[in-house]
């Protein structure tokens, strides 16, 4: 392929990236990040770290992209989540509507001599809920009660071969994030607690609601793929791998602490409602950031068809999920609220674990288990947010359908994980995801 073609390939899967980013809407799995990314690695537990997973490696190790083969690599992806999450109390039960989710990806590398560079969209994660109107959730409002969480990426990464045994990598990421908040507390006082400040007149007519039997604050755009409050940002990441001998390769990598702007809505497109009250505004989340993990892994070709891999990973919480700040401005009354919710997540280590077998020169199978703690306190844990999934097994198969191309899928299992909150909601939430993915080497 010459230079003026393949620029012109990845200027062309830049835009592609930019025009699917906003559809990557996702469900808590680690947290809020993704249990893998691409169907190799998820197929094998999660497990990326020191061994060539296809182009979604820049969502991972970006270094392990010099071991792919020389030429161009397209992926094409889908991923569907299909969370289940249920909460309850004592004679009440209210299932979350949100049960399918989509998220398209797509990533293209070349590789010349012992450079790597392409472009990728993946999302980066994400988490919510829908509960109806009906429901207790809604506490009476008679209104449906929903949050939806994404951020995604399209992610320029870089891959160098120093020599025959190592690599070194790294990613710029161009970030965004978007949320939908449709929130119910009752009595109205419940939402009094969450302030932590107030001004203007919409912050003296808030004594004067403490007595009301609910409140809400809303903002979303009726659109599942996108949300009412936006953010854009910037992230990075930093890789390297070693081939240790002909069998054994270790891997490792480190994401920073995404550097995102505060989500903000339109002036007029949030409200705070209650029994005979309506005043709309706008709502900014401030200083919400995407963890930074740091991750080392180990593969081991035990024979030409048999591999095994081994990641462990450690996720920085408890840096970026302290708490959850909203500012409120009113655009009718005047004045601003400012809210906190405390999170006070902790710091979440993750065990992945793979293993793919190649059948034949067409089939691949792969197994593997993605085990991990629950980073939500309990007495934190929120159903809009119930980000509490802890282990998923993992399974997956590649099939090359021609000399160009391959077919690869995953579908990962997540048990129910079902905690208690300091409200007393009991909140169980399983998960049942898929990915599909087509390559082209060219």
């Amino acid at each position: 392929m010459s230079k003026t073609k393949t620029a012109k390939t990845v200027r062309s899967l830049a835009a592609l990236a930019v025009m699917a980013g906003p559809l990557t809407a996702a469900m808590a799995t680690n947290g809020m990040l993704m249990e893998g990314y691409g169907p190799i690695s998820t197929g094998m537990g999660g497990a990326s770290q020191s061994f060539d997973n296809g182009t979604a490696a820049m969502a991972q190790n970006p270094a392990t992209l010099a071991l792919m083969s020389d030429g161009s690599h397209l992926d094409l992806a889908i991923g569907f989540l299909g969370p289940k999450v249920t909460s309850s109390m004592p004679g009440m039960s209210a299932d979350s509507g949100g049960t399918l989710y989509a998220m398209p990806a797509v990533g293209f590398t070349r590789r010349s001599g012992a450079l790597t560079y392409g472009v990728g969209m993946y999302a980066q994660g994400g988490m919510g809920t829908e509960y109806e109107a009906n429901s207790f959730m809604a506490m009476g409002s008679g209104e449906p009660v929903r949050s939806e969480l994404g951020v995604g990426n399209v992610i320029i990464p870089l891959a160098y071969q120093v020599n025959p045994d190592f690599t070194v990598g790294a990613t710029v990421d161009f970030m965004w994030a978007s949320l939908d908040m449709l929130m119910a507390a009752a009595p109205a006082s419940a939402l009094a607690n969450m302030v932590t400040s107030t001004s203007g007149n919409i912050g003296g007519a808030l004594g004067g609601l403490a007595g009301a039997p609910w409140a809400r604050i809303n903002f979303s755009d009726g659109n599942k793929m996108t949300g009412a409050a936006k953010a854009t940002g910037f992230g990075a990441k930093l890789g390297a791998t070693y081939k240790v001998n002909k069998e054994w390769a270790l891997g490792g990598s480190y994401r920073f602490k995404s550097r995102l702007d505060d989500m903000k809505t339109g002036a007029t497109s949030a409200s705070m409602t209650a029994p005979g009250f309506v005043d709309n505004g706008s709502i900014t989340v401030i200083d919400f950031q995407m963890p930074a993990v740091v991750a080392v892994g180990v593969s081991w070709q035990a024979q030409p068809s048999l591999l095994f891999a081994a990641d462990l990973k450690s996720i920085g919480w408890s840096d970026s999920m302290k708490s959850f700040k909203m500012r409120y401005d009113s655009a009718g009354m005047g004045g601003s609220i400012n809210f906190e919710l405390p999170q006070n997540w902790k710091d979440q280590t993750v065990l992945n674990l793979g293993v793919a077998w190649k059948a034949n020169e067409q089939l691949t199978l792969r197994a593997g288990l993605n085990l991990a703690d629950n980073p939500v306190p309990d007495a934190y844990v929120n159903p809009l947010f119930p980000a509490i999934v802890k282990n998923h097994v993992t399974f997956g198969l590649g099939y090359k359908v021609s000399s160009d191309g391959d077919f690869n899928a995953s579908l990962a299992v997540a048990p129910a994980t079902t905690v208690t909150s300091g409200q007393g909601v009991t909140i169980s939430h399983q998960q049942t995801n898929l990915q599909l993915m087509y390559s082209h080497r060219f």
